[in-house]
């Protein structure tokens, strides 16, 4: 175990790599995966009794084919195949790529030589610190479920597909706000490493579980190590892209005031406060 004086955080970030996959891809804490999915997926799937988890790694046929590796890839008791990532920073592509990862579970289960294309269900999950540029308008809507559809009658044309990301910077829920099983979820997952202790109405078998198991000074010295670096490029990466989009803003806004546009517009279009467009019209 580390020593206390040593941490400066009493539980892991979710949303680095060692922290999400402590949390979720061991197989001591795999009751912590099933229940979230549970939760997720209670309203159309149905409930999963049991998990295995899976090579994360997966080739194509070819050497052309590119190399998809998922954050965790698991298998229900029925067959079903889930693909769970924890998405730190925007990426060009990312939707494609989400379609191109779950084409890996679709082709696998093409291995049989009496297979009559009877197909499994494949859940692709996708938890995201950020905001797609196209839903930006859409600021109470965190939870997207995506499945093939027709477009005329909107009925679903095939439900063994199924897409669902949460756009996690637009969870805003309070503490007092949360008003189900999959809320306290979400609630978890964006301000674990802010708490520093069990809140009263988090107070279930699941969460005690969950934040022992995210108790930073109960690691050993390797793990603390594997986690200080894994934070370290979560930060660096988070810096690099909030400065970005700091000189972004500041562009944008720096064009739009030369085009004489209202103060008051170009800080809804930016994000940038009154008093700092102020600044930047008057330097």
């Amino acid at each position: 175990m580390i020593e206390m004086s040593e941490v400066r955080e009493k539980y892991l970030n979710p949303f680095t790599d060692f922290g999400f996959k402590r949390l979720f891809g061991e197989e001591l804490n795999k009751d912590l995966l099933v229940d979230f999915l549970n939760e997720l997926l209670k309203e159309q799937q149905g409930r999963i009794a049991n998990l295995t988890f899976l090579k994360t790694e997966q080739l194509g046929k070819t050497e052309l084919d590119r190399r998809a590796i998922f954050d965790l890839y698991c298998e229900n008791e029925k067959g079903e195949k889930f693909i769970v990532e924890m998405q730190k920073s925007k990426q060009n592509f990312f939707k494609d790529r989400s379609i191109y990862y779950s084409t890996f579970p679709i082709q696998e289960q093409a291995g049989k030589s009496d297979w009559n294309y009877e197909l499994k269900a494949v859940y692709t999950i996708g938890i995201l610190d950020f905001v797609f540029e196209s839903d930006k308008m859409e600021v109470e809507k965190y939870r997207y479920d995506v499945k093939l559809q027709d477009i005329v009658t909107n009925k679903i044309f095939y439900d063994k597909l199924t897409f669902i990301y949460f756009e996690m910077p637009k969870f805003d829920k309070t503490i007092d706000q949360l008003e189900n099983r999959f809320d306290k979820w979400l609630f978890v997952l964006k301000n674990l490493n802010k708490l520093d202790r069990l809140p009263e109405k988090l107070k279930e078998e699941i969460f005690e579980k969950l934040f022992e198991v995210a108790e930073i000074s109960k690691f050993t010295k390797e793990e603390y190590i594997s986690y200080e670096d894994s934070l370290k490029y979560y930060r660096d990466l988070k810096n690099s892209l909030d400065t970005a989009k700091d000189e972004k803003a500041i562009e944008i806004a720096l064009n739009l005031l030369k085009n004489r546009i209202d103060i008051d517009i170009i800080s809804k279009s930016t994000g940038l406060t009154i008093d700092h467009i102020n600044r930047l019209k008057n330097g």
